[in-house]
C-alpha cells in the first residue's frame, strides 16, 4: 500500500490508497490526532503505556543501570508508600529487580501461551531494531510523517484537535488500521527518533513518555536545519 500527500483548494491533505483496481480517497479528518489518557485496563482502545501497576505476566522495556531491556513481570511486590517493585526475567533468563518508575512501556500478554511467547519474541526483536529498521518495518516516510504533524498542528490552530499524536493515531494515520500491540511499541519508539524529534516533542505523563506534541512552525524549520547537517542522506533532506 503506498500514499501519495493531495492538495487542492477544496480539499486539503488528503491521503490516497492505491488500490491495484481502485484509487480510494480518505480524509485526514476522519483520523483526528487527539490523545487520550493512557489506559491501565486491558483491552484500552489507545495505547497501554501507564498503569498505576503492572500485573505478573506483563511484558515491558525498562532501563536497569542506564541500560534498556525487555522481559516479563515474574513477581510483583507492593510498597508500603503505595509504590510497587517488579521482578523481571528476559529472554536470557536474566532476573531484574525494579521500581515501577523504571518501567517505559508495557504490554499486556494474551492469555494463550503460543500466542504469548510468539507476540514476546516480536517484543524482544523490536526493542534490538535499529530507528531506521523501525521506521522501515512501520512504512512511515519523512514526507508521511510531516504530514501527521502538519495535520496536527493545523487542527490546534483551527481548534478542531489536539496538537498531540499517540502512537495509536500514527498507525491509524497512515495505515488505515488499528494498531496491534507490536505496531503500538514500535510506533511509540519511531515517535522519538531524531527523525519524529524533528517535528514533535515527548510528552510524559507519571513520568513516562506517553505522547508527542506538535512542534510550532518556525522551531520545526529550525530542527530540520539542524537534522540535516548530520543526516544529510535522509529523504527529509533531499527535497
Amino acid at each position: 500500500m503506498r500514499f501519495s500527500l493531495i492538495k487542492s483548494t477544496c480539499l486539503a491533505n488528503v491521503l490516497l490508497v492505491e488500490c491495484s483496481s481502485a484509487f480510494q480517497p480518505v480524509s485526514l479528518y476522519q483520523l483526528p490526532l487527539t490523545h487520550s489518557s493512557l489506559g491501565s485496563k486491558r483491552g484500552s482502545d489507545d495505547d497501554t503505556v501507564l498503569a498505576s501497576t503492572f500485573p505478573v505476566g506483563t511484558f515491558v522495556e525498562f532501563e536497569e543501570k542506564s541500560r534498556i531491556h525487555v522481559g516479563k513481570i515474574s513477581h510483583l511486590e507492593h510498597k508500603s508508600n503505595g509504590g510497587a517493585r517488579y521482578t523481571v526475567t528476559d529472554s536470557n533468563g536474566n532476573i531484574f529487580n525494579i521500581a515501577d518508575k523504571e518501567v517505559h512501556f508495557a504490554i499486556y500478554a494474551p492469555n494463550a501461551p503460543k500466542a504469548a511467547e510468539q507476540l514476546f519474541d516480536q517484543f524482544c526483536q523490536a526493542q534490538q531494531a535499529s530507528d531506521e529498521a523501525i521506521q522501515k518495518q512501520l512504512e512511515i516516510s519523512p514526507e508521511l510523517l510531516e504530514l501527521a504533524w502538519e495535520e496536527a498542528l493545523e487542527n490546534a490552530e483551527s481548534g478542531d484537535g489536539a496538537d498531540t499524536l499517540t502512537p495509536s493515531k500514527l498507525v491509524e494515520l497512515v495505515h488505515s488500521h488499528a494498531a496491534s500491540a507490536i505496531e503500538k511499541y514500535k510506533a511509540w519508539r519511531f515517535l522519538q527518533s531524531d527523525l519524529s524529534h524533528v517535528f514533535f516533542k515527548d510528552i510524559k505523563d507519571h513520568g513516562r513518555i506517553s505522547s508527542f506534541k506538535a512542534k510550532a512552525r518556525k522551531a520545526v524549520d529550525a530542527a530540520k536545519q539542524s537534522f540535516c547537517q548530520t543526516h544529510e542522506n535522509s529523504d527529509l533532506c533531499l527535497v
